[in-house]
């Protein structure tokens, strides 16, 4: 703030004289750096430096040119330029320290007990600053003299590129002052490498401590959420080394330490059945959890730690129907699922910290399956004709992605990331048996039960069957956000299970940005016109995880059979069927399927971590979820095209479309109505009109031409909502323009 009252004195004589005498008693240099952003700054502190300062500014005399003397020398001593102090004006500072206080007394009315070297120091680093700096120095003292909270992070990135360009050496020695005070220990000079080391240092081991507080926790939480500074927060954790003899448990939730939360995850798998140890230590995972410092750095699986060893399973033994079993996983169940996968993904090439969790998970699974599997006599698919039963009840313009391998876990995850602006249902399917795609993508799109290999032929099967509905394919990554002319948009995803066979295990990394995607697309879905988005799913998967020899499962069926992972085809019925779930059903010319009722897979050639074929919830419960735009309480006003006949037989090139509101309800919501009209050719968009409003009972009529289309499909659209409101189509009539002679 110096320089805001260093101006102020200097314009006070400037405003009305071009030439100033700034008599600088000693220290004040830094201010004519300030002075020279203004003003034309003449040094003379000798009598020859007086003299050519006297020369260069009567020559130029008369000049709109604002110059200041800056000068030494006692104004009594002056020579040459003496005249301008006497008839222009002279701001003399002979000590600044009494500058400063003088200054900080008038303008604040407080008074400032610093050092003379402390309060020039605060003068300086007070550039660009407002009054509030000076009132926190008079009321706390030298601390405030630099905000460390903001200094230190730069420093700790950069020492010696802060120690050269961020201030000069007065002002550095006495920021080192307040770092080693900082520190509690007494200032040496030394290199600003060591002075940052020793900084890192303290603050790591007050995080190990649990003692972290004040300036340094607050810099920590600065540096872990910076983008530009956590490079050299890694480098500095790279290099240090954790204390010989500390208390894991008594670590700061924050902590930036991959070792202790793996000292954490040891300990927890060796007492996984000690309820007590499991109670003290709840409070600390649920703190290293919710860290915002912890999920930046990415220890991001202390949730689905929680949602293991938290999980209650004492009411599956109460689970009495099949329909209870899907219920109780659907509420409970899925979470665990999500929960191994993640820990799968992170802890797979880490045996020793991933076995008990998943030994754990599945203890709860076969607890579970032993109920869902007691009653999997009452199951029954609902899958065939799954997208017809869609179309059927569509209302307005509708989007369908068609997913392979999308699990009900998998699902739930995307829909916690769609926009929850949008209303959503979410529901479920039970798959056909197998749960192989081949089977299950039949199904989805044939209402006929029939078994068909080849997708593009399952396509045009459905389409058959909707002559008076339009329905166009897409693959979802082709997905945009322009309009498409269909009433029906049915959109593809195959990744998950291409992925899952091809990589196994290794693809969950992956999954992720996959989630993401789905989100993404079903509300870009949302955002281009269709009035609603379903997302569904042929089969889900179940993943082995760490597998031994002894968990496959030895079948040996024989006669004619196929093995695959997660099921056996047989033609004639299998005298043991220990462990085996058997339904009697004519599948690619056998007569019977055979099912392990555990996540175990049967022992076949290949390899083994990502399947489905089997009859496991996690293979067959499969998403049945949509999103739609949230209805107003009140009903938006009614519009509609009012010449649709005269539009089927047009002729000439020009064509004219009317459009009309309704009376409305009488609210604010159906007073008025933005809209625009899109063109579509053969499924692709052509034109697009501007927005336009109507107001109740307000008609409009739009003109436009074929611009050698024969033929337009027009939609009249809500241009906020991107609901389609009404459509028709346009065709001209060429027989018409040749007046008949044809």
């Amino acid at each position: 703030m110096i320089d805001k009252w260093f101006i102020k004195d200097l314009e006070n004589i400037l405003d009305t004289h071009p030439v100033a005498v700034f008599i600088d008693g000693g220290g004040a240099e830094f201010l004519i750096n300030i002075a020279e952003q203004r003003y034309t700054v003449i040094t003379a502190n000798t009598e020859l430096e007086e003299l050519h300062a006297k020369y260069v500014i009567e020559s130029k005399q008369p000049s709109a040119e604002r110059f200041l003397i800056h000068t030494t020398t006692k104004r009594q001593d002056l020579k040459f330029i003496r005249e301008y102090c006497e008839t222009n004006g002279c701001l003399e500072i002979p000590q600044l320290q009494n500058y400063i206080k003088e200054k900080v007394h008038k303008t604040l009315n407080l008074n400032i007990n610093l050092q003379p070297e402390e309060l020039i120091v605060a003068a300086r680093v007070s550039i660009g600053k407002d009054q509030n700096y000076w009132l926190d120095l008079c009321h706390k003292g030298s601390a405030e003299i630099f905000d460390l909270k903001q200094e230190l992070l730069p420093f700790l990135h950069d020492p010696e590129g802060f120690a050269k360009s961020k201030y000069d050496p007065q002002i550095l020695e006495l920021f080192y002052q307040k770092v080693n005070e900082l520190l509690k220990q007494d200032y040496i000079p030394k290199p600003p490498n060591t002075l940052a080391k020793e900084l890192v240092t303290s603050m790591l081991d007050s995080l190990v401590l649990g003692t972290s507080q004040g300036t340094l926790y607050q810099v920590y939480e600065q540096w872990v959420d910076s983008v530009s500074y956590k490079k050299s927060l890694l480098s500095y954790l790279s290099n240090y080394t954790l204390p010989s003899d500390f208390d894991p448990w008594a670590v700061r939730p924050s902590h930036p330490f991959q070792k202790i939360d793996d000292l954490w995850l040891s300990e927890l798998g060796k007492n996984l059945h000690d309820t007590d140890a499991i109670k003290s230590w709840l409070p600390s995972i649920r703190k290293r959890a919710e860290s915002r410092q912890a999920l930046t750095l990415g220890i991001d699986y202390w949730q689905d730690i929680l949602e293991l060893i938290e999980f209650d399973s004492k009411n599956i033994v109460y689970l009495s129907s099949f329909q209870e079993s899907v219920d109780f996983y659907t509420k409970y169940m899925y979470k665990l699922d999500s929960a191994i996968r993640n820990l799968y993904a992170r802890f797979l090439n880490q045996r020793e910290l991933l076995e008990p969790f998943q030994e754990l998970y599945k203890d709860y699974v076969n607890i579970f399956l032993d109920k869902w599997f007691k009653f999997f006599g009452q199951y029954a698919e609902n899958q065939t004709g799954t997208l017809q039963r869609i179309i059927d009840e569509a209302n307005g313009k509708i989007a369908i992605i068609v997913g392979d391998g999308v699990s009900y876990e998998v699902a739930q995850q995307v829909s916690d990331l769609v926009d929850p602006k949008y209303t959503k249902i979410r529901d479920i399917i039970l798959s056909d048996l197998p749960s192989e795609t081949e089977n299950n993508m039949s199904r989805i799109y044939m209402n006929s039960g029939e078994l068909e290999a080849v997708h593009s032929k399952r396509e045009k099967y459905l389409s058959s069957q909707n002559s008076t509905k339009s329905i166009e394919f897409i693959k979802l990554d082709k997905v945009n956000q322009q309009a498409r002319s269909s009433d029906v948009l049915i959109c593809t995803y195959k990744d998950i299970d291409d992925m899952g066979e091809k990589l196994q295990q290794k693809a969950l990394k992956y999954f992720p940005e996959t989630i993401e995607f789905f989100a993404e697309k079903i509300q870009t879905l949302l955002e281009s016109g269709y009035s609603k988005v379903h997302l569904i799913s042929d089969h889900g998967f179940v993943l082995t995880g760490l597998l031994s020899e002894a968990d496959k499962i030895q079948v040996k069926p024989s006669g004619d059979h196929e093995k695959a992972e997660r099921y056996i085809r047989t033609k004639d019925k299998l005298s043991s069927q220990a462990s085996l779930i058997e339904i009697q059903r004519k599948n690619k010319g056998y007569e019977y399927l055979y099912f392990s009722t555990t996540l175990n897979p049967f022992k076949t050639p290949g390899l083994y971590g990502f399947s489905h074929g089997g009859a496991a919830p996690q293979e067959i419960i499969t998403p049945f979820f949509s999103w739609e735009h949230s209805s107003n309480s009140m009903k938006p006003l009614g519009v509609q095209i009012t010449n649709k006949s005269e539009l089927e037989d047009v002729s000439g090139d020009n064509f004219q479309i009317k459009i009309k509101a309704d009376k409305g309800s009488g609210d604010v919501f159906s007073a008025a109505r933005k809209l625009t009209l899109i063109f579509f050719n053969k499924k692709s968009q052509v034109n697009k009109s501007d927005i336009f409003s109507l107001e109740s009972e307000q008609s409009a009529a739009k003109d436009y031409t074929f611009d050698g289309y024969e033929s337009l499909e027009v939609h009249l659209i809500d241009a906020t909502t991107k609901q389609l409101i009404d459509k028709t189509t346009v065709r001209q009539n060429k027989d018409r323009d040749l007046g008949g002679l044809l």
